[in-house]
């Protein structure tokens, strides 16, 4: 089989290893999509060498098929469609015992702090596995892990229908929260400087403004009455998406901290007091997220197709950083890892 690896200094290689067969409670899968997200990206800028060991293979954004069942393992069977949550949790720190895994103090990120998904095979542990049904594509299972990110992020808002919500940032992640939004009955209005996000937006029904020509509070007021929006979700990780999530929200608004912002960023805490604001952060998922979002995706009430610009073989994994790394005119870039084509060996 063949794999995709980080081998630091901005460099992805693909090499061929042998398969590594499921101990007990483990399970073999035949990936068939893994996408590409922003943490990869950061992982290929250096942004995380102290975590993340190269060689490493990246990838936590998956779908596929399982190839073989480890001992003890019950209720899965080889040729079952399958996406993978990539938390593996202690079960026994203070934040596993209080009922948050997904922030759990010694998380294992598979693709992350273990190997990922941009491979051929992948075994990992048979209780990170959420079902597929039968009739959803896998290059659309592939949008699971995202999507659960946005159901996440929406339930920490607390965001209810007839709410008015601004998602400062129209990536992948932020066009996930205005759709799960949308369906909960919420009005959503985006805020994206980038012209192929926004039109992308613009098809999906979801209005969208571009901060470097709209003076992005006053349309808030104009649109909210004078109020505000209830939620501001910042998802650009940018230090003018944080003042303009802030600078949006009416009395008691709710922030929610999507994006990661790898320094210390200026708020404007005087506003937070004088409007009794409120900070949320969300992070990961939990499992009930992900099955949410596989109902999603199942429903058609995610427009797969829409978010996806570009799918690259195993062999080309290098070339599907390079594009998502661009940012131009892409979304989503998924990398098919049923073959490898023609890999270099390592």
């Amino acid at each position: 089989m063949h794999q995709a690896t980080y081998t630091g200094d901005r460099t992805v290689r693909v090499r061929r290893r042998a398969p590594v067969p499921p101990g007990a409670g483990q399970v073999r899968i035949d990936v068939a999509f893994t996408g590409i997200c922003g943490t990869d990206l950061h992982i290929l800028h250096g942004a995380m060498d102290a975590r993340v060991r190269p060689p490493a293979v990246l990838g936590h954004e998956m779908s596929g098929r399982i190839a073989e069942v480890g001992a003890g393992v019950t209720g899965w069977q080889a040729g079952d469609p399958v996406t993978v949550m990539p938390t593996a949790s202690c079960g026994g720190c203070p934040a596993c015992q209080a009922g948050h895994p997904h922030l759990c103090h010694r998380l294992d990120f598979l693709g992350i702090d273990s190997a990922g998904a941009l491979q051929n095979s992948w075994t990992v542990p048979a209780g990170l596995l959420v079902r597929l049904p039968d009739g959803l594509r896998l290059d659309h299972g592939a949008l699971v892990e995202p999507t659960a990110v946005a159901v996440h992020d929406v339930r920490r808002a607390g965001l209810v229908a007839g709410e008015q919500a601004v998602v400062v940032g129209a990536g992948p992640v932020g066009v996930l929260i205005a759709l799960v939004a949308r369906r909960l009955g919420a009005a959503v209005l985006l805020v994206e400087p980038d012209a192929h996000r926004r039109t992308v937006a613009g098809e999906l029904g979801l209005p969208c403004v571009d901060p470097s020509v709209t003076d992005v509070v006053a349309e808030v007021a104009s649109w909210t009455g004078g109020a505000g929006a209830a939620v501001a979700f910042e998802v650009s990780g940018a230090a003018p998406g944080m003042t303009t999530a802030v600078s949006c929200l009416r009395v008691h608004g709710r922030l929610v901290l999507v994006g990661i912002h790898p320094v210390p960023r200026e708020v404007d805490l005087h506003r937070f007091f004088w409007r009794e604001l409120t900070l949320l952060g969300a992070r990961l998922y939990r499992r009930e997220d992900f099955e949410e979002a596989v109902r999603l995706l199942a429903a058609g009430d995610i427009p797969a197709d829409a978010l996806v610009s570009r799918t690259e073989p195993l062999a080309r994994a290098d070339a599907a950083f390079t594009a998502l790394d661009s940012g131009a005119g892409v979304m989503k870039v998924l990398v098919d890892c049923r073959s490898a084509g023609e890999a270099g060996t390592a």
